[in-house]
């Protein structure tokens, strides 16, 4: 690989663009995008998704960049769209007059309109440079979605990685779960909604590899230079046709199915009740009742959640 013209840095440079929700650094061939919403667990809020985007985009058009990294800062990757006080935040896009539109969310859900989240997160996806999620702490609901569409995921060992929404209030939306998996798993794990570690999953084949978390940065960093080393030529035609491969088994009508299914999975009677206890009691509380029974994600033994000294510390710029 070519090094650039001008001497490296020896910090990574920060982008003057602004984000409201992500960082975005590039340290010689390779790009970094951190969600940065530690104080909540990175949750998903407008308009992440749509700087999601705008940075792949800045990746991909940058002529230097070569890989692209994505990872959460503070104590997780991303523990999915944040629905404290009721999901409001999200009426302008989803609601009439107060009410669940949808119209609305139909319009949104289709992936090829391109407005949803789903599009914004497949941004990973249509990158012709390859990009490696790096997983640590929860990366739970939508954020394992968009997690997902990553070419490569790394994570620690004691992440955890799954969709509460299985259970109430949501459905696949990249349906990327189903397509890194086979039928077994992937049936089980839909039905159940219960949550791997960074080790299971990599075991079973969603993720490529989980590893210590102390030695996690380096071994994404070392598999971003790895990559880097590539001609982009090459690498975007390999990407390409192993994607193709998936697209032809029908990967945008999952893509399309899936969101208008929790569109509607979010609005019956019981996911009603559920978002309206979120509101009234606060979220803990709503979870609790979601998971108590199986004893996992928060309602888990201390030792089957993610270490909360596992932190990705970042600097605002």
């Amino acid at each position: 690989m070519k090094r650039r013209k001008e001497p490296r840095s020896k910090t990574p440079r920060t982008a003057r663009i602004p984000y409201e929700t992500l960082l975005y650094e590039v340290d010689d061939a390779i790009a970094t995008i951190t969600l940065n919403r530690p104080d909540r667990l990175n949750t998903i809020v407008p308009p992440m998704p749509d700087e999601i985007e705008a940075a792949i985009h800045r990746a991909v058009a940058d002529a230097t960049i070569r890989v692209i990294v994505m990872r959460g800062a503070g104590r997780a990757f991303c523990a999915g769209f944040d629905f404290g006080g009721g999901f409001h935040q999200w009426d302008d896009q989803l609601t009439t007059d107060g009410k669940w539109d949808p119209g609305k969310d139909f319009i949104r859900a289709a992936a090829g309109f391109g407005l949803g989240a789903v599009p914004k997160f497949m941004s990973m996806w249509r990158s012709p440079k390859p990009v490696i999620a790096q997983v640590h702490g929860w990366c739970v609901g939508g954020g394992s979605d968009m997690a997902l569409c990553a070419d490569l995921v790394i994570a620690s060992e004691d992440a955890r990685i799954g969709t509460p929404y299985s259970r109430m209030w949501g459905c696949y939306l990249s349906g990327m779960w189903i397509y890194r998996l086979g039928l077994t798993k992937a049936k089980e794990y839909a039905l159940t909604g219960k949550p791997l570690s960074g080790a299971k999953a990599a075991e079973i084949g969603l993720i490529n590899a989980a590893v210590p978390f102390e030695r996690l940065e380096d071994k994404v960093r070392r598999a971003a230079r790895d990559l880097a080393s590539i001609p982009l030529s090459q690498l975007a035609a390999m990407k390409l046709i192993v994607n193709q491969a998936y697209e032809n088994m029908g990967l945008a009508s999952i893509q399309t199915l899936g969101p208008i299914l929790d569109g509607l999975m979010r609005n019956t009677p019981d996911a009603h009740r559920f978002i309206e206890l979120a509101k009234r009691e606060g979220v803990s509380s709503a979870v609790a009742l979601r998971d108590g029974a199986f004893g996992d994600y928060s309602q888990a033994p201390r030792e089957e959640q993610p270490n909360r000294a596992n932190v990705i510390r970042v600097k605002d710029s």
